[in-house]
């Protein structure tokens, strides 16, 4: 079975082909990540205007390169065509992808199958070849806007653990590398600036890390940040960074491990832009006492590779009517019938 996957929930425009939900036949990213640098963060408009021009070109490329497909008279010999459809996400970049995935579905005759971007990260991790992961499994999903986890009893059951109360582990490192003058995004900012430095230099909290449920605050760690740059002028930026790093990594590892061992499950599964992270990856399989997954660094941030394996796996074809693009995850799981405990 070939899908046809497309990804267009923040500032990617991705169309990938994925065959029986693990082999990657394309993978086409087009970012406008260098005009949301300019001013530190995303412009939500700007990102959907920039995928309006990129969402045909990178459709067809995909196509092309995965099927020796050109634009013609017949269509592409896919079996149907997945789409970013929940969040979490932007709602007018969202409705881009929807709208290109409905209107080309209709003249190809193919099914159009919704999928939930939080949990569609998770399918990276059926991208790379065996060994595959094992049921039950705990799921971290971690990126700019969410922090996440769920124990996962099989495709499509899903129960959730517990998650960011306020602030996200990517936007304390966005926090941070604007506090030390470092570039957007601020992840792949503070892993470079940090390459050298002692991590046990600054002493930063880990918020949450001991109490009895799963959930995740960053919030008290952006303020700590802030204040000890605050009153330290002349702090090492290395030093800094590695802190920040250390600390982010150490919740992370730390609240998924217990979760791990308290469901007794059998494979842990890193998902999402701040699963890039080496340190992260680093520590998690340093701790870990039975397999760990995480996706290959160009896997994990947002790309059609993921929507395309989620929808194999969890194939729920919708008509166009029923396509509407929901921008918070919880709810979009709800609706496709994704959360199941």
């Amino acid at each position: 079975m070939i899908i046809l996957g497309i990804e267009t929930s923040c500032d990617e425009t991705a169309a990938a082909l994925i065959k029986d939900g693990k082999f990657i036949l394309s993978n086409i990213v087009a970012s406008s990540s260098q005009i949301h640098a300019e001013v530190g963060g995303i412009i939500p408009e700007e990102a959907a205007r920039q995928q309006l021009l990129s969402i045909m070109p990178v459709v067809n490329q995909a196509l092309f390169l995965g099927l020796d497909w050109k634009p013609n008279s017949q269509p592409p010999p896919i079996d149907a065509i997945a789409v970013t459809a929940g969040g979490p996400g932007l709602i007018g970049s969202m409705l881009v992808g929807v709208e290109v995935a409905k209107t080309l579905a209709s003249i190809w005759e193919v099914p159009i199958i919704p999928v939930t971007h939080l949990l569609a990260h998770v399918y990276a991790n059926w991208l790379t070849g065996k060994p595959y992961p094992e049921f039950p499994a705990v799921v971290l999903t971690v990126a700019g806007g969410h922090t996440d986890l769920f124990l996962m009893k099989g495709h499509g059951k899903f129960k959730w653990l517990g998650g960011t109360r306020d602030d996200a582990a990517g936007e304390a490192f966005d926090k941070a590398a604007r506090l030390l003058d470092l570039p957007y995004p601020g992840g792949p900012s503070i892993q470079g600036a940090a390459e050298g430095g002692n991590s046990k230099k600054i002493p930063l909290p880990r918020p949450l890390i001991n109490s009895k449920d799963f959930d995740f605050s960053f919030s008290g760690l952006k303020t700590a940040i802030q204040r000890e740059i605050k009153n330290n002028k002349s702090i090492n930026k290395k030093d800094f960074a590695a802190s920040v790093q250390e600390a982010v990594a150490d919740v992370l590892t730390s609240k998924t491990l217990k979760a791990a061992d308290k469901y007794n499950v059998k494979s842990v599964l890193i998902a999402g832009g701040v699963a890039a992270n080496l340190r992260l990856r680093e520590l998690i399989n340093e701790k870990a006492d039975m397999p760990v997954f995480i996706p290959p660094v160009k896997l994990c941030t947002d790309n059609a590779t993921f929507i395309g394996s989620h929808a194999y796996f969890n194939y729920h074809p919708m008509s166009w009517s029923e396509i509407v693009a929901i921008p918070d995850a919880f709810e979009a799981i709800k609706v496709y019938g994704n959360h199941k405990n």
